[in-house]
């Protein structure tokens, strides 16, 4: 599998289930904050995933924010949700996602890396060897880079949905219809 492709593509966090953990034999979850969990660079959090961290709390399974935003910003963030966090993660290198796993205590076939980028959460995800699983950005970045980013990502993003037969040569990378 390229470094480039996830193992899973979702419409957002909260379709990550206890049905989907245990199939994957996944105890442990690295998130990312901006446009994962939370618009970028707000600390505030929509209901339907405040209410998906305290379920995976409840359910024992281990969570830790891994971010390449500044610990200031990071920090009020995984405070108010009770969670541990290494910012800056220096993602897509290894070393945050390191210091994830050794924080959460587990293998890394344990280890599940859910983020919205394919450059910096999966590719640094499955370079750890960590099963990754990338997720539609909550809200379209406007700056260039990120238009640019976004842009050569789509290109994986087809790949994937190519590889499994699920994209039809028209639709565009978020069209599918997500479980």
């Amino acid at each position: 599998m390229s470094v480039f492709q996830p193992n899973v593509i979702l419409k957002d966090v909260t379709r990550i289930d206890q049905a989907f953990l245990r199939a994957n034999g996944l105890k442990g979850l690295i998130l990312d904050v901006d446009n994962t969990l939370t618009l970028h660079n707000s600390q505030m959090l929509r209901a339907d995933v405040q209410a998906w961290i305290s379920a995976m709390k409840e359910s024992d399974i281990r969570l830790i924010i891994v971010s390449n935003n500044y610990p200031e910003r990071v920090a009020p963030f995984a405070k108010n949700l009770g969670l541990d966090f290494v910012a800056p993660g220096y993602k897509p290198l290894t070393i945050g996602f390191s210091k994830a796993q050794k924080a959460l205590g587990l293998p890394v076939q344990e280890i599940g890396v859910v983020g919205d980028q394919i450059y910096t959460d999966i590719v640094g995800g499955n370079l750890k060897g960590m099963f990754t699983v990338l997720v539609c950005p909550m809200l379209e970045e406007t700056g260039v880079t990120f238009k640019v980013r976004r842009t050569l990502e789509t290109i994986h993003i087809r790949a994937y949905y190519r590889k499994r037969a699920l994209l039809k040569p028209y639709q565009s990378k978020w069209e599918m219809k997500q479980k």
